[in-house]
């Protein structure tokens, strides 16, 4: 378990390999992220001490989620963003991968278009909207962190997703509840990882093929066109 600052900014550079650039982009928005957090309630203030652990190294681990060599490429979907937290992390550490960004609040996603900018990312596109509203595409990876219950979620963005998509969604201490709990009409692979930040938090991982197996996810794929 990851449990001081020292530690996290240890683990991106030695397990994740993150460059001196990687790092201090990572260093930089931690910076945007406690200046703004003044002007608004981007995150508890009380976890900005340890924004590394808590933050960062909590996005950063979805990388190492599934085995080295395994992440798929390709664009990456970011559900309820809020401060950045895993999509901007994420962007800072692949500025290769296309990454979105969503969140229905104006004031969060100018902060996110206005610190991608600064930080030189130009993969990450920002999305006002809910997730209802977004139009359809598929993603390589889609993440949320607690962005909803997981049943929700997947009714609100399974169409987003085909068989080879990889989730990873950060929750709480009821992510192995949440699985068990998923109805049966969901044909999915899903499992849960310790996190490394909090021991009573995991990460969701799997891939799922749509409700009612392979003629839902026929559905979706139709109506994306």
């Amino acid at each position: 378990m990851i449990e001081t600052e020292d530690q996290a900014q240890d683990w991106l550079r030695d397990v994740l390999g993150v460059d001196a650039a990687g790092m201090a982009r990572l260093a930089r928005l931690a910076e945007l992220l406690i200046d703004e957090n003044t002007r608004q309630n981007l995150v508890a203030r009380g976890t900005l001490p340890h924004v590394w652990q808590r933050h960062i190294l909590d996005s950063a681990q979805l990388l190492a989620c599934v085995p080295r060599g395994t992440m798929p490429e390709g664009p990456w979907l970011d559900l309820g963003t809020g401060a950045g937290f895993p999509g901007l992390a994420i962007a800072a550490l692949e500025p290769d991968r296309p990454v979105t960004l969503v969140d229905s609040r104006r004031l969060r996603t100018d902060w996110l278009a206005r610190s991608a900018a600064d930080l030189g990312l130009a993969n990450v596109d920002v999305v006002l909207s809910r997730v209802e509203d977004l139009p359809g595409r598929h993603y390589a990876v889609i993440s949320a962190r607690a962005f909803a219950p997981l049943d929700k979620l997947l009714h609100l963005s399974a169409r987003f997703s085909t068989p080879e998509t990889l989730w990873l969604l950060p929750k709480g201490a009821k992510a192995a509840h949440e699985v068990q709990e998923l109805p049966a009409s969901w044909n999915h692979l899903f499992h849960v990882e310790q996190s490394l930040t909090d021991p009573q938090a995991g990460v969701i991982v799997g891939r799922l093929a749509g409700q009612d197996g392979a003629r839902s996810y026929k559905r979706h794929s139709r109506d994306l066109g």
